[in-house]
């Protein structure tokens, strides 16, 4: 009779290949979600590294190349872009006149209107996310040759005004999907529109205390300011730089004719018709009264006296509209000087004090000329 066949150490060693396999697949879950933790933790500091750069952010220029810079690393975004809704283009001015040279962030997009993204208000309540489509996000995307595949906008609103839409976008298809909980993109535009508005009012502020209220140009402060910090770069990068000083012909006697209001009709527009002959990297300052100031930068005597030609003859040639008595005629006399690469070479607030008084000189010669005219010092 054959013996009988021990099954049960054969069932031991089954149940415990078994929970081997289990404890195997359990490791192999708890690495997953180790792996996991730890991706999810550099992904939290490098987005609370982002929060902390913009939040720390104290100009506009540093503000949006931190957006544009490591958002697009922090979140792995393809593309990036903002719109801003500026409908006078008074904040345009405002930093043109603070020489924040927007070419330098070509998505950067301002629009007047919110008619001008191709979309229902509606559209702009909540995040829309999904695949692109160039009927609806082409105005949202327009500096970008590549468009990306998937996106999400972001509408950016404050004390319940939108002031304009933040867009990621990705080549992957599948980055964003419509049905993505949205709560972290919505926290990251807020804050991106706080800040906006902090550093936006920030540089206002710095505008209203350089420029002079009434013609809306750089005040005395601001222009002495510039001088010495073109003075400096032009030593460094060894060009020209030219000063000009301007005075309203008889300005008295438009005073005294067409009354005080008149006189301020005519100095805003005589600093609008000079700020119009100027380059962005010009500046024009109110020195006081009916006297302004202009500083070229890498600008030659001989292509100064042109700018200075095209000022008086632009001011000479049109009338004056007055809002209260009809138009008036006036006139400018300027007086000019020049310092080149070989010259730049004394203290900079000493090159900036003979500066302007060659330039005062000029004018005078100017006035005692007969008025009306260009002069060199």
């Amino acid at each position: 009779m054959p013996a009988p066949i021990d099954e049960e150490p054969d069932q031991a060693q089954s149940a415990l290949l078994e929970l081997q396999i289990e404890n195997q697949a359990l490791r192999a879950r708890l690495d997953s979600l180790l792996e996991l933790a730890h991706r999810n933790q550099n992904i939290m500091a490098r987005h609370q590294s982002f929060d902390l750069k913009i939040i720390g952010a104290n100009s506009f220029r540093e503000l949006i190349t931190n957006i544009f810079s490591a958002l697009a690393v922090t979140s792995e975004l393809d593309v990036v872009s903002l719109v801003l809704f500026d409908k006078l283009g008074d904040l345009q001015q405002m930093l043109a006149d603070l020489k924040i040279d927007l070419s330098e962030f070509p998505h950067l997009i301002f629009l007047r209107h919110e008619v001008e993204l191709s979309q229902p208000e509606t559209a702009l309540r909540k995040p829309q996310l999904g695949l692109y489509q160039s009927l609806a996000y082409a105005s949202y995307f327009s500096s970008f040759n590549k468009k990306p595949a998937s996106i999400a906008i972001i509408p950016m609103r404050r004390q319940g005004r939108l002031i304009g839409c933040l867009n990621l976008g990705s080549f992957k298809a599948d980055r964003f999907q419509p049905n993505m909980a949205t709560d972290f993109i919505e926290r990251l535009g807020s804050i991106i529109a706080i800040c906006l508005e902090n550093v936006i009012n920030n540089e206002r502020l710095t505008y209203i205390g350089l420029t002079d209220p009434l013609t809306n140009v750089s005040n005395r402060r601001y222009v002495e300011q510039r001088m010495l910090e073109e003075i400096a770069r032009a030593r460094r990068q060894r060009y020209s730089i030219a000063c000009m000083y301007l005075d309203i012909d008889f300005f008295k006697q438009i005073n005294d004719r067409y009354g005080h209001q008149g006189g301020d009709d005519v100095l805003k527009e005589v600093a609008k018709r000079i700020k119009d002959e100027l380059r962005l990297s010009d500046t024009l300052g109110r020195f006081g009264g009916e006297e302004f100031v202009v500083v070229l930068v890498n600008t030659n005597l001989h292509d100064a006296i042109q700018v200075a030609e095209r000022i008086r003859k632009s001011i000479a040639s049109h009338e004056f509209i007055l809002s209260e008595s009809g138009t008036c005629q006036a006139t400018i006399s300027i007086g000019l000087t020049t310092i080149d690469e070989n010259s730049n070479c004394e203290d900079a607030s000493s090159i900036a004090r003979d500066l302007v008084l060659r330039a005062d000189r000029a004018l005078y010669q100017a006035k005692n000329g007969g008025r009306n005219q260009v002069r060199c010092f």
